[in-house]
């Protein structure tokens, strides 16, 4: 398993961008399903124009509408409830907090999937959850929980199942189907699912306006085209345990883009988790 790490760098990059869209459409307010269709459609349109025309057969038929089922329902509960947590939490707490799922991906790896990793690569596997408690650690509304912030952290704790639930399947998806047709199917399911459950309707007080919401749901899916097809083309040749960590660092993108634009405070401990996140790739590459 060699040339796995540029893909999951890349990956880590393109989804941060991504992942910085999910706040502007919460600062926005608007409406989390209506985003989420333009999004899942963006990616299902162009991943399934590249498979048509890459002239792929698909073996399996059953084992991709399996893998992508799966992986629908995970990753679009992930997203919605990713989303939601920001609604009610800092970016600077919710990004971090959410990729603790790669702790999750990691047990499950080494458990299941016999992966070995190296002692530096361990290392650096522990300072990448350093580095997200780091960030994440901050008080809000002076110390006492809010109704809002304890709602967010429910979301949290659903983004985090989901969110490890989707890197399994797409591990399985990347050694065993086409990349874009799994990616076609999965956001294709996703796109029938928010349609299904309303997607055209806005909570109250959210932008009426639906452009907007097109603009941002485009965005996201332009970025998530490239930023998963690099992330499933690192799961096709290096381990599941790294090349999740890796790609879950994303958070620190969106963290340090919602620090230059919304101007959210920058503390000491956000620093130095930023800090050990550079030094935990670092490691992660030996």
């Amino acid at each position: 398993m060699t040339g796995w790490f540029p893909y999951a760098v890349s990956a880590l990059f393109l989804m941060g961008a991504q992942r910085f869209l999910y706040k502007v459409a919460a600062e926005q307010g608007r409406a989390t399903p209506r985003i989420t269709l333009w999004f899942m459609a963006t990616v299902t349109l162009i991943s399934g124009a590249a498979f048509l025309g890459s002239g792929v057969t698909i073996a399996d038929a059953r084992f991709l509408l399996a893998v992508g089922l799966a992986n629908s329902i995970a990753f679009l509960t992930a997203t919605v409830s990713h989303m939601e947590a920001l609604k009610r939490l800092p970016a600077g707490i919710a990004y971090p907090l959410i990729r603790l799922d790669a702790v999750l991906v990691v047990v499950i790896s080494l458990l299941f999937f016999q992966e070995r990793v190296s002692g530096t690569q361990g290392a650096g596997i522990v300072l990448a959850v350093g580095a997200a408690l780091l960030i994440a650690r901050q008080r809000t509304d002076g110390g006492a929980p809010s109704r809002s912030s304890r709602g967010g952290f429910l979301f949290v704790a659903l983004a985090v199942l989901a969110g490890a639930g989707a890197a399994v399947s797409s591990r399985f998806a990347a050694l065993g189907t086409d990349k874009t047709a799994f990616m076609a199917v999965s956001y294709g399911l996703s796109t029938l699912f928010t349609a299904g459950c309303g997607a055209a309707g806005t909570r109250e007080g959210a932008p009426s306006s639906p452009r907007g919401a097109f603009f941002i749901g485009f965005a996201m899916g332009v970025l998530n085209v490239a930023g998963y097809y690099a992330y499933l083309e690192g799961l096709a040749r290096g381990p599941l345990s790294l090349v999740t960590v890796i790609t879950g660092m994303h958070f620190v993108v969106a963290v340090v883009l919602s620090l230059l634009i919304y101007r959210e405070r920058l503390s000491p401990l956000r620093l130095v988790g930023i800090t050990l996140t550079v030094v935990s790739l670092i490691l992660l590459r030996s």
